[in-house]
């Protein structure tokens, strides 16, 4: 079987059926087995990798018309924001009116009234600004997705006041979760189970932490940095989110716990399926260690 006539350079990885047209290239050409058609309208080589929302989202670009740009979940995606993977099965493409919001599989459109210079080029594309991004998702994600981006902002810079901003002038579903994760979001945090974690025991009454604090021994020298400390009280907390570790991994990590009790501290350790019982298995051991140093609310 002969191969498939070369494109024209100039097309790209993926390109409009309109671009090919304009270059005289025949439809017929557009039906070969080393083309595929990812979005309406759109022709991408077999080749080409799709299996990240960035690579679909550089798919979707020749689609892409004046006035619209990636918005929503799939904005914050590409920021690195921690968003469960379940918001990836579609595309979110948005348009300042008068400009009109897209309509085709594989991709849900919004009309936002926003101002032009909330939108920025990240990677090439066209997207929200991050904070911009943060309170769309209020109408898809609760407050502890919420805050633990928010905590992901701060730790990127982003200003509290950007994100008391955003939240004041938010006038969409999820105003008061996303206001209350302004309230909530704080600098330090390193991952979203960590964030839920101290949101856990926060909204159960328990002290604020201070958040990867290092424990150092009475000569200044490096005992361990903590995810979560009551400095006061001699209490860390800390989420592990690995389900194996190697034995030298483990050997390693065992030192580490023993160097922190030989400080006078207790080390409470949360693992992922304590989340699912949080009162039960997150707060009630943090409150008891903290009682039995003294804490009383």
């Amino acid at each position: 079987m002969r191969p498939p006539r070369p494109l024209p350079p100039n097309l790209g990885p993926a390109f409009h059926v309109q671009d090919a047209d304009d270059r005289h290239v025949p439809r017929r050409r557009l039906i070969a087995r080393d083309l595929n058609a990812p979005f309406h309208g759109v022709r991408a080589s077999t080749d080409a990798r799709t299996d990240s929302v960035l690579e679909r989202c550089r798919m979707y670009l020749p689609r892409l018309r004046p006035g619209q740009f990636f918005s929503h979940a799939t904005a914050a995606r590409l920021w690195g924001m921690p968003l469960a993977h379940r918001h990836d099965a579609v595309l979110h493409v948005s348009a300042i009116p008068p400009a009109r919001e897209p309509r085709t599989k594989g991709v849900v459109g919004h009309r936002l009234a926003i101002s032009p210079d909330e939108i920025v080029t990240l990677d090439g594309l066209p997207v929200t600004a991050n904070v911009t991004t943060w309170a769309h998702l209020a109408a898809a994600v609760g407050e502890a997705d919420l805050v633990a981006i928010a905590d992901w902002l701060l730790a990127h810079e982003v200003p509290r006041s950007a994100l008391a901003a955003a939240a004041g002038k938010h006038h969409h579903r999820g105003i008061v979760a996303l206001r209350s994760a302004a309230d909530l979001a704080r600098p330090g945090a390193e991952s979203p189970r960590e964030s839920r974690v101290r949101l856990i025991l926060v909204q159960a009454g328990l002290p604020e932490p201070d958040l990867n604090w290092t424990l150092r021994d009475p000569s200044g020298a490096f005992i361990a940095r903590l995810d979560m400390a009551y400095r006061d009280h001699r209490v860390a907390v800390e989420y592990d989110g690995r389900q194996h570790a190697d034995a030298a991994q483990f050997r390693k990590d065992a030192d580490r716990w023993r160097a922190i009790a030989a400080q006078g501290w207790t080390l409470v350790r949360i693992v992922a399926h304590h989340l699912d019982f949080p009162e039960r298995d997150v707060v009630a051991p943090v409150e008891a260690a903290l009682r039995a140093a003294g804490w009383r609310p």
